[in-house]
C-alpha cells in the first residue's frame, strides 16, 4: 500500500520538489568544498554584453554591425566556434556588414526559438545562409525557477551549445554522443558557479584589453549578462541569478567531458519505490525495539550514501527523498498495523488478564494473530467457575447502588486472584466468574497442562482467603457477607475470537467448560470436609494429586462417557495436611 501511494506521487510529480532540493543541496555542498569540487573546462568561453558594454556602446538591442566588429576583433584568434546567445529574427541596421562578416568567419552558429504560441523565430534568410548553422536556446525552468536541465533537441534542431560542437572544424571527442543524441532533454551537472567561467566583456575586448590568442580553439559564446536581462538561476547562482548564456556553457562544458548527470528511467524509479516499502516492512516486522531503531537509522543513510557515492564518482543522481520517504512511511506503517493489532489485541485480553500476561500476549502474538485475527485453536485448559451462595435474596435486600458496589468489589478481589496466577477472566455471568488457565497460547506438554491445573486449584484457595478479609470488611459496614462454590475441571476447547463484526470477545467454548460449571453447585451436597468449597474433576486432580490433597467426593456419570467420573474435593496442599480417609458414594447424574 504505502509502496503504490509513493509510486502515485511519483507519478503527479509531488516528490519531485523535494528532488530538487536535494539536486540543489549537493551542489551547495560541492561549492562549500563538503563534497568533491568541479571545474569549469577551460576551452569554453564567454563574450558578455555586460553593464559595462551597454553602457559605452548604447543599450541592447544593438544594431548588428557591433557584431561584425567583434566578429573581426576575434578573426585573429581563431575560435574553434563562435556560437551567438542572441536572436537575430528581425532586419536591422548593419545586416549586410554582420552577414558579410559571419561568412569570413566560418565558425557562427546562430540561435533560433520559438515565440510563446509555439511559433519559429527565424533566422534572417541573409543571415542564415551565411552562417555556419544554427541552435535553438529553448528551455524551461522548474517550477522553484532554477534551470536544472537543457533541451538537447527541440524538433530536430539541435541545443545551440550541441550545434556548435557538431560543427567544430576539428572533430571533437564527444564520448558517447549516440546515446546522449536519443535524449530529448539532459540533466546538467554545474560544473561550478559561473564567475569561475572564462568570460571577457564585449567592451574590453573592442578596446584591445583582451590578448589576441584568448579565445585560440576555444568555444565562444556570446551573450547578454547585463542586469535584469535574459536572468537564469542555478543550483549555484541563484540569489542573485546568473544569465542564460552560461546553460549553453554548461551544456558544451558536460558534452566535452561526458559529464551530463544521468538518471534512473521513470519505470525504474517506480519498481524502486514499489519494492522498498514491502523490503522495510519485512525487516522491521520481526524486530525489537533496538533493532528497529538500528534499522530505522542505517537503511536511509545507507541509502543517502550510496546516492552521494554515485553523484560524486560517477555522475548519478539518483531519487533521496522518494526512497527514503518512502522507507520511513513503511516504517510508520508497521508501526501503525501493530498498534492497530496491539488494540484489537488489548480489546480482547486487556480487562482479562495481568499487566505481565498483556505484554507476554502482545510480544507472542505471531502465535495467535493471523492476517489481523485471532485464530480459532484447540486447547487443553483448566476451566474455573466461581459463583455466589444465595445471590438472588441478598440482591433483593440491597439497593441497586449498594449492591453494584459490593458485587464490584467481590469480582475485583476475585479477579485479582486469578490474574496474579496466570489466569485468563472468560466472562462475568452475573455474580459468577469464569475463568481460564492455559490460554491464549496453547499447551501441549504435560509439564504445561500439569502448571495451568495447579495454578487454577491455587488460585481457587486464594480466592476463598481473601474473600475471609473481604467479609470482616463486609461485616464491619454492615454488608452481607459473601459465600461462593468453586467447579475446577480440565480438557480440550476451543478458543478464540467470539460475536459479530461490531463486537467481539476473546472466549473458550466446549464440553469442559459445561462440566467446570456443573461441578460448581455440587459444593453444597459434599458431606465431608471441604474447607475451600472447591470441587475439582478427575482430570484436574490426576495432574493436580502431587502438591494438593483432596479425597474423594463421589462417582459422577458425565454425559457422552461410559465410565463413571470421580470428583474430589480440595482440603490443601499435601506438606500442610495429613491424607484423610476418602469416602466413595454413589454416582450423581450431571448432564454435560
Amino acid at each position: 500500500m504505502v509502496g503504490l501511494l509513493s509510486v502515485g506521487l511519483w507519478q503527479i510529480g509531488a516528490w519531485q520538489p523535494l528532488e530538487q532540493l536535494v539536486y540543489s543541496a549537493l551542489f551547495q555542498a560541492r561549492s562549500a568544498s563538503i563534497l568533491p569540487q568541479t571545474n569549469w573546462d577551460r576551452r569554453v568561453a564567454v563574450i558578455a554584453i555586460d553593464d559595462a558594454s551597454l553602457k559605452k556602446y548604447g543599450k541592447f538591442p544593438w544594431s548588428r554591425d557591433r557584431y561584425a566588429q567583434l566578429l573581426q576583433k576575434l578573426k585573429p584568434s581563431s575560435p574553434a566556434v563562435i556560437g551567438f546567445d542572441v536572436l537575430f529574427v528581425d532586419p536591422g541596421k548593419g545586416d549586410k556588414e554582420f552577414a558579410k562578416a559571419i561568412a569570413k568567419s566560418g565558425n557562427v552558429i546562430l540561435a533560433t526559438a520559438w515565440d510563446n504560441r509555439g511559433q519559429p523565430l527565424e533566422i534572417l534568410p541573409e543571415l542564415k545562409k551565411a552562417a555556419l548553422g544554427e541552435g535553438q536556446i529553448w528551455h524551461n525552468p522548474d517550477a522553484d525557477g532554477i534551470s536544472r536541465q537543457a533541451a538537447l533537441f527541440f524538433g530536430t534542431k539541435p541545443a545551440l551549445g550541441l550545434a556548435m560542437l557538431l560543427e567544430a572544424p576539428e572533430a571533437v571527442s564527444l564520448p558517447h554522443l549516440a546515446e546522449v543524441q536519443r535524449r530529448k532533454d539532459v540533466w546538467i551537472n554545474w560544473p561550478g558557479p559561473t564567475q569561475n567561467v572564462s568570460t571577457y566583456s564585449y567592451a574590453s575586448i573592442m578596446e584591445g584589453k583582451v590578448d589576441a590568442k584568448a579565445f585560440a580553439n576555444k568555444f565562444v559564446l556570446v551573450g547578454v549578462t547585463a542586469t535584469a536581462i535574459d536572468r537564469l538561476r542555478s543550483p549555484y547562482n541563484q540569489n542573485p541569478p546568473t544569465a542564460g548564456v552560461y546553460l549553453h556553457a554548461a551544456l558544451i562544458d558536460n558534452l566535452l567531458n561526458d559529464k551530463l548527470l544521468h538518471t534512473l528511467p521513470k519505470t525504474t524509479v517506480m519498481l524502486l519505490l514499489l519494492g522498498i516499502a514491502p523490503i522495510t516492512s519485512w525487516l522491521l516486522l520481526k524486530q525489537g525495539v533496538w533493532a528497529r531503531m538500528a534499522i530505522a537509522i542505517l537503511l536511509p543513510s545507507g541509502w543517502v550514501i550510496f546516492a552521494l557515492s554515485a553523484f560524486i564518482d560517477d555522475g548519478w543522481w539518483l531519487p533521496i527523498v522518494a526512497p527514503v520517504g518512502t522507507a520511513i512511511a513503511a516504517g510508520i506503517g508497521v508501526q501503525l498495523r501493530e498498534q492497530y493489532e496491539k488494540q484489537q489485541l488489548m480489546s480482547l485480553f486487556a480487562k482479562h488478564v495481568a499487566p505481565e500476561m498483556a505484554d507476554l500476549i502482545w510480544h507472542r502474538k505471531d502465535e495467535i494473530f493471523h492476517k489481523g485475527k485471532l485464530q480459532a485453536q484447540e486447547m487443553m485448559v483448566t476451566v474455573l467457575f466461581a459463583d455466589i451462595r444465595g445471590f438472588t435474596s441478598i440482591s433483593e435486600k440491597l439497593p441497586p447502588g449498594e449492591l453494584i458496589e459490593w458485587l464490584n468489589l467481590f469480582l475485583d478481589a476475585m479477579t485479582d486472584c486469578i490474574m496474579d496466577r496466570g489466569g485468563v477472566i472468560d466472562k462475568y455471568i452475573g455474580d459468577a466468574i469464569m475463568a481460564v488457565f492455559g490460554i491464549p497460547f496453547s499447551h501441549t506438554t504435560p509439564e504445561e497442562i500439569q502448571q495451568d491445573a495447579l495454578n487454577a486449584i491455587a488460585a481457587g484457595i486464594a480466592m476463598q482467603e481473601r474473600l475471609k478479609k473481604l467479609n470482616q470488611r463486609f461485616h464491619n459496614a454492615n454488608k452481607p457477607t459473601i459465600e461462593i462454590g468453586i467447579g475446577i475441571h480440565t480438557g480440550p476447547v476451543v478458543a478464540g475470537s467470539v460475536g459479530g463484526s461490531r463486537r467481539l470477545n476473546y472466549s473458550v467454548l466446549g464440553d469442559t467448560v459445561n462440566v467446570a460449571a456443573r461441578l460448581e453447585p455440587m459444593n453444597k451436597e459434599v458431606k465431608i470436609h471441604n474447607p475451600y468449597q472447591m470441587i475439582v474433576s478427575g482430570s484436574t486432580f490426576a495432574y493436580a494429586s502431587d502438591r494438593y490433597h483432596g479425597p474423594a467426593v463421589r462417582a459422577i456419570q458425565l454425559r457422552g462417557r461410559e465410565q463413571a467420573t470421580i470428583i474430589y474435593c480440595i482440603q490443601g496442599e499435601k506438606v500442610n495436611l495429613a491424607d484423610p480417609a476418602e469416602a466413595i458414594v454413589p454416582p450423581l447424574n450431571i448432564s454435560a
